[in-house]
Order: C-alpha cells, then sequence, then structure tokens
C-alpha cells in the first residue's frame, strides 16, 4: 500500500470514529421528553417538585426525561412554540398563548384543584383595612402601592385585573399612578409582608402553602379579599410526540398523570407538590373563557 492509500485510509477511519462517536449522543438526545414549567414560586421549590416528576414518568414511560427550568412565563411560552420543551406545566394564560401559537398541541390534564382556582388580594397589616367579600371594596386598595405578580400570570395578572375592571378600577387608579410586577407569587409574598408594596394579589394555592408551611414569611401580611372561581393551569403537550418517541405515546403520557397514586408515596409526595389530590382530564374548551378575556384585556391579540 502506498502512502497515499495509507494517508486516505487513516482518514477515513478518523472520519469514520468522530461520526460515530457524535452521532450516538445526538441520537440519544432526540429521545428526551423535555418538561418544563412557567416559574411561578421560586426556584428551589420548582426544582424539587419536577424532578421528581421527571423521575416517575421516565420508570413508567421507559424514557429519559428532563426538566428544563426557564427565565419567566414568556420564555416558557417560546421554549414551547419552538418545540424546545415537549411537555409544559402552564398557567391558563401561559397556555392559552402557547397552544394559539402551536398548532396541533394537545392540553393533557389540570388538578382537580384548577377547576375552581381563584386569587387572594393580600395587605400589609399596618394598613388595618377589613377583609371583605364584597367585590366592589376593591376600590379601596387603589390609595395604596400595588403589586401583580408575572405580567403573563393568570392568578397573579390576568384575572385579578378583570376583577379590578369590574370593579371599577383601572390600573393607574393605583398610587402613583403605576402597579408593579413581582414576577411570582412567592415574591408578592415577600414584597407585601416586607411593606415594600402595601397590597398585592397571587394564586390562593400559594397563599395557603405558605400560612400553613411558612407562617413567618406571611406574618406582617393578610388576607383582604379571595376572588371568585376560574379555570387555570395544565398541561400542554406537543402534538408530534407519537411520532418523536412511539405509536400511542401521547395518551400513555396522559395516563400516566392522571393515574398518579395518592397511596403509592413518590406518587403522593409529587401530588402534594402540586397541592393536589390527583390530575383530571381537560382539554382546550375549558380555556375559552380566559381565552376571552384575555382578548378583552389585550393579553392575547
Amino acid at each position: 500500500m502506498n502512502k497515499v492509500n495509507f494517508r486516505f485510509l487513516k482518514s477515513s477511519l478518523l472520519l469514520f470514529f468522530f461520526l460515530y462517536l457524535f452521532s450516538e449522543p445526538l441520537k440519544a438526545k432526540e429521545k428526551i421528553l423535555k418538561i418544563g414549567a412557567i416559574p411561578d414560586q421560586n426556584q428551589e421549590i420548582l426544582d424539587k417538585r419536577f424532578n421528581l416528576l421527571s423521575e416517575e414518568l421516565s420508570k413508567q414511560l421507559d424514557i429519559k426525561i428532563k426538566y428544563v427550568p426557564v427565565v419567566n412565563y414568556v420564555a416558557a411560552v417560546t421554549a414551547f412554540r419552538t418545540n424546545s420543551l415537549d411537555l409544559v406545566w402552564f398557567g391558563g394564560l401561559s397556555g392559552v398563548q402557547a397552544r394559539l401559537q402551536t398548532p396541533n398541541s394537545i392540553v393533557l390534564a389540570q388538578r382537580d384543584i384548577d377547576k375552581k382556582f381563584k386569587s387572594v388580594f393580600i395587605t400589609n397589616k399596618k394598613l388595618s383595612i377589613k377583609r371583605t367579600t364584597n367585590i366592589d371594596d376593591l376600590k379601596l386598595l387603589t390609595k395604596y402601592r400595588f403589586t401583580f405578580g408575572s405580567e403573563n400570570s393568570t392568578s397573579g395578572r390576568l384575572m385579578p385585573q378583570y376583577f379590578l375592571n369590574n370593579a371599577g378600577v383601572e390600573l393607574t387608579d393605583f398610587k402613583g399612578k403605576i402597579v408593579g410586577f413581582s414576577g411570582s407569587h412567592d415574591a408578592t409574598i415577600a414584597l407585601v409582608n416586607s411593606g415594600a408594596y402595601d397590597v398585592g394579589v397571587l394564586n390562593k394555592q400559594v397563599w395557603d402553602r405558605n400560612m400553613k408551611k411558612n407562617p413567618t414569611r406571611v406574618k406582617n401580611a393578610t388576607v383582604f379579599f379571595i376572588t371568585p372561581s376560574y379555570v387555570d393551569y395544565h398541561w400542554l403537550a406537543q402534538g408530534n410526540l407519537d411520532q418523536k418517541f412511539r405509536n400511542g405515546f401521547t395518551k400513555e403520557l396522559r395516563e400516566v398523570i392522571l393515574n398518579l397514586n395518592p397511596k403509592i408515596n413518590n406518587q403522593k409526595l409529587i401530588l402534594e407538590m402540586f397541592n393536589a389530590k390527583k390530575f383530571i382530564k381537560a382539554n382546550s374548551e375549558d380555556y375559552k373563557e380566559i381565552e376571552f378575556i384575555a382578548r378583552k384585556l389585550k393579553k392575547i391579540r
């Protein structure tokens, strides 16, 4: 064999080796189900919840699953729209936004508590204003500094703004003619509890959890008004999961989520982290009212 042929053979073998070496990880990557979630609470809570869920789903579905954190609600919607995430835990508004931007996406499930979800307006105790059940009393809050949660939150912005409007309150009516956006429900509690803001609004489930498990975080805050109920969180899946994994995979995924059992240790812990007794079936029709309100408030065009 002459030197030219030997060099060619050597180069070909090296090329084949590197193609083999790097093609295997790429193949494996294609088989990973990527899960995301809106960052509605602090990252430590989210990491624990969704990593544990990923382990359980991986075990039952016999595939690799990775939880991929995102920085904000918009990033979650964008990652889903660009197919960077396969399955996302969305709020009502962000889920509608993502679904309308992603053809063939599928609403898989919601928690038992999501059919009748509520928000809670809270105040710093130094204000000494009495709790009310009358929505018109939301007008009393306008002389104070007020914060929502994330700009794209259902329970921390969309529905509270809708109820404020129903009470005749515009956002420019608040002190300083401006409102704040804390970024998350936990942050709203911290801001009102510290007195950085006088009044805030958040997901009632997060408030109740803090009252029970972290009372020191809410010691300087109190409930002013609990909103009427509305539909909220849900799982949204890409429409191509059967093609990406196997025939019938989307149905399998939905069934595993729906059948999480509070009598089985790991599954019980997962449900507790979601503040739910179980997941139930849901579909896009359940979120028509959210879409209508979002269009009315110009959160969807």
